[in-house]
């Protein structure tokens, strides 16, 4: 074989490696730039503040956002720890707390979302100062609403409790009303309203939306306080991936005005954008 040959076969064989070369690390930075976010299964103006921030992502960041929607709450944190997803917005932090502890998971926030500010509702009374003595609210009987409307009504001036992010009627400690607070299940606390014998319920949004409850017919509606901010809903990832640039974009993809926009004009004040909150 002739010196020139030789010469052109081994550039030749050169290229062909660092076309490989180029290929294999150029692939593994494009799926760096597509990130699978998890979320609930929710309604139209969700999928339009999702398909916003997508937009943003992709115009600012270069990063393809995927929603995977989910229909249960036990599913996106799954999800997460298997890497089925990148991350997810769905949860609040008493939630993922009690989610970590009891499947050894190490799952974190990396950026606020919203809030939906938890209310007080009666259809019986127009104030919580005409709420009579003696009367019963149903509150959600899981631990995390369990606590929050606990909260909230002590943030009513109802009640008074120990200071503690685990709040249950044992933590009462002044009750001038004698109000009894009854746990039902969370998804029963709109329909509990029709019920002669309760004066009040707390209600989630969701319940309360799907109910068909007026937002602005509530007696009191929850804060925004140093109590609250731990209701505060965020996108997490796996500790392990906290730092990861293109999940970190994502965040500031979603925290924008407007995102901001699009919430107030889809749900008023029945959602609220938090991210600016000083804690």
């Amino acid at each position: 074989m002739s010196a020139k040959k030789t010469i052109i076969g081994i550039v030749a064989a050169a290229a062909i490696v660092g076309i490989g070369y180029f290929s294999f690390f150029n692939h593994g930075s494009q799926d760096d730039k597509v990130v699978k976010i998890g979320v609930m299964n929710g309604n139209k103006a969700d999928d339009e503040i999702w398909k916003a921030a997508a937009k943003t992502a992709k115009d600012k960041y270069g990063i393809t956002l995927k929603t995977v929607k989910f229909s249960d709450y036990s599913q996106p944190n799954k999800a997460l720890t298997n890497h089925d997803v990148d991350l997810n917005a769905f949860q609040n932090y008493p939630f993922l707390e009690n989610w970590n502890k009891a499947n050894k998971t190490d799952i974190v926030s990396i950026g606020d979302t919203w809030t939906t500010p938890l209310r007080l509702y009666s259809d019986k009374y127009k104030s919580i100062k005409d709420i009579p003595d003696g009367s019963q609210i149903a509150i959600a009987n899981d631990v995390t609403n369990e606590n929050r409307g606990i909260h909230l009504l002590a943030e009513a001036g109802l009640i008074k409790i120990k200071d503690t992010n685990k709040a249950t009627p044992n933590d009462i400690t002044s009750n001038p009303k004698n109000l009894k607070l009854v746990p039902v299940d969370a998804s029963q606390t709109a329909s509990s309203l029709k019920d002669p014998k309760f004066a009040g319920a707390v209600v989630n949004t969701n319940f309360a939306q799907s109910a068909g409850l007026n937002f602005d017919s509530a007696i009191y509606v929850e804060g925004l306080n140093k109590n609250t901010t731990q209701f505060f809903n965020f996108i997490a990832a796996n500790k392990s991936d906290k730092d990861k640039k293109a999940y970190k974009d994502v965040v500031k993809s979603l925290q924008t005005q407007k995102t901001k926009d699009l919430v107030k004009k889809y749900y008023g004040d029945a959602e609220v954008t938090v991210w600016d909150y000083k804690k």
